[in-house]
């Protein structure tokens, strides 16, 4: 692809007059549109599962968490009949207990390391690190298993589960306060209702030094927040470094806490005192005083019925360019899926709820994010979805510079000619008055390419010249009324 303007070569021809003529208007890059989205089903048939993941770097496979033990691999769209890990002799799914989350190393293509959080036969938490095995990527040593920590748990609630390497190289885990009431959150001497950051590139785990609360008599030095009823689901927001925690509330409410990348830590997130934005013990008068009041949080209540917050991710994928940024949370009750904008101020702005497009999500338990940083949702009923444009769907090869890639359009109809938009400026929203649309491209050119073929779809050669490399693109389709999705992509 060409860098703004220049004109390309090949199969596009630049319209260096269609712009003049089509855009009547500029809006603010802020005001971007949001395209419709779907479910594009995945995978379905597995018991209980609780987490989809891929290991770094890795395009080919997705990874489905069961809660009975077993973690299976999906490679193009077929579950492999072969475990990948195999626990469910070690743990029982039971309520809030069993194999509850799984993490990657980041360096796991050298040295094979994959961490699994689950209860074992008593009930009691245990995180484990595995290796691959050396002559089967497919499967994990089960000879491997080395204890990296564990502590007892008082009931069958509130285990928490996830567990996620941070952009600093340490592993962060989440644990829920044991489901007595909450009293154990801020006990400093207490894993219950705290995350854990600790440094496992050696074993035992080391302390890392700059922990909020290292050489505290009154707090662990494994402690990195505390003050969680249910910590369901965490995630670090892979461009910014960015902590999003959704923690469970009680009777009242769902929170969203934010912690910024490059934070020290030692934040109290103020359960049991307050229950979200409100006060739980004492239920009036609280002091929030040194608490970290929630980014989010809402109530429960309406229809569907909303009563329990799933966690989810920062979307940072390249077929959904106008979803940037956005964070994707789900109610495992309504089966609705949400996103939220965090603004300059650290406010949440422009609240969408995607049931329209998306329809619920029964017994939506997990998001997942694969290594291109594309959004799945999870179901407890045993089906995995991506979250994908609806419509007229536009995709990119990989796109080198010097080498030709391809670019594919889904969705039109035979025989009618589409435009192909491409900036360098990112998305905004630019009004073409003449077609009567708007589309979601800053300051963009236009190439015109061949019909559809007889199946509404069309695959192109995209030229791209040695000097583009390094630069970012967005690219976006109009045919006819229609207006595709906005993929984005750096070209290596």
């Amino acid at each position: 692809m060409p860098a703004a303007h220049p004109r390309p070569r090949g199969a596009s021809l630049v319209l260096t007059g269609l712009l003049c003529l089509l855009a009547t208007s500029q809006l603010a890059p802020s005001a971007t549109a949001q395209r419709a989205l779907e479910l594009e089903p995945v995978a379905m048939g597995f018991q209980s599962p609780l987490q989809v993941l891929a290991a770094p770097d890795d395009p080919t496979r997705l990874f489905v968490v069961e809660q009975g033990g077993l973690v299976k691999i999906v490679r193009q769209g077929q579950v492999l009949g072969q475990p990948y890990l195999d626990l469910s002799g070690s743990t029982t799914a039971f309520v809030e207990q069993g194999l509850l989350g799984l993490a990657f190393h980041p360096d796991y293509a050298q040295n094979g390391w994959v961490y699994a959080h689950y209860t074992n036969l008593n009930g009691h938490t245990r995180v484990d690190r595995f290796t691959v095995d050396a002559n089967d990527p497919d499967r994990v040593d089960p000879t491997s298993q080395v204890n990296v920590i564990g502590f007892d748990q008082p009931t069958i609630f509130h285990n928490g589960g996830t567990l996620a390497f941070g952009p600093d190289g340490y592993l962060y885990l989440g644990f829920g306060d044991g489901g007595g009431g909450g009293a154990p959150a801020r006990d400093g001497q207490s894993f219950l209702g705290k995350v854990l950051r600790l440094d496992v590139s050696q074993q035992p785990y080391q302390i890392p030094p700059s922990n909020p609360f290292v050489g505290s008599s009154a707090v662990r030095d494994e402690i990195w927040a505390m003050g969680l009823r249910n910590p369901w689901r965490f995630s670090f927001d892979r461009e910014t470094g960015d902590l999003w925690l959704a923690d469970v509330g009680e009777g009242e409410w769902e929170e969203i806490d934010f912690v910024a990348a490059g934070s020290p830590g030692g934040d109290d997130f103020g359960w049991n005192t307050m229950e979200g934005p409100d006060c739980f013990i004492p239920s009036t008068g609280c002091n929030p005083a040194g608490l970290t009041l929630p980014f989010d949080s809402y109530q429960h209540g309406g229809s569907p019925y909303l009563c329990s917050i799933t966690g989810g991710f920062v979307y940072r994928g390249e077929s959904m360019a106008t979803m940037h940024g956005r964070y994707f949370y789900g109610d495992y009750c309504s089966g609705q899926v949400f996103s939220v904008r965090r603004d300059a101020q650290g406010q949440p702005v422009d609240r969408i709820d995607h049931s329209a497009d998306l329809g619920t999500v029964g017994q939506l338990v997990s998001f997942g994010e694969d290594a291109a940083g594309e959004l799945y949702t999870v179901s407890l009923n045993g089906r995995i979805d991506r979250i994908v444009p609806r419509g007229l769907r536009l995709s990119l090869s990989d796109l080198r510079a010097g080498t030709p890639g391809e670019l594919r359009v889904e969705g039109g109809t035979p025989g009618k000619v589409c435009y192909v938009g491409y900036s360098a400026f990112g998305v905004g929203q630019t009004v073409l008055g003449k077609l009567g649309l708007t589309i979601d491209l800053d300051r963009p050119s236009f190439a015109v390419q061949r019909p559809m073929n007889a199946a509404g779809n069309l695959v192109l050669p995209v030229p791209v010249p040695p000097f583009a490399q390094g630069l970012q693109i967005w690219v976006q389709v109009v045919h006819e009324a229609k207006v595709s999705n906005v993929v984005t992509q750096q070209i290596d």
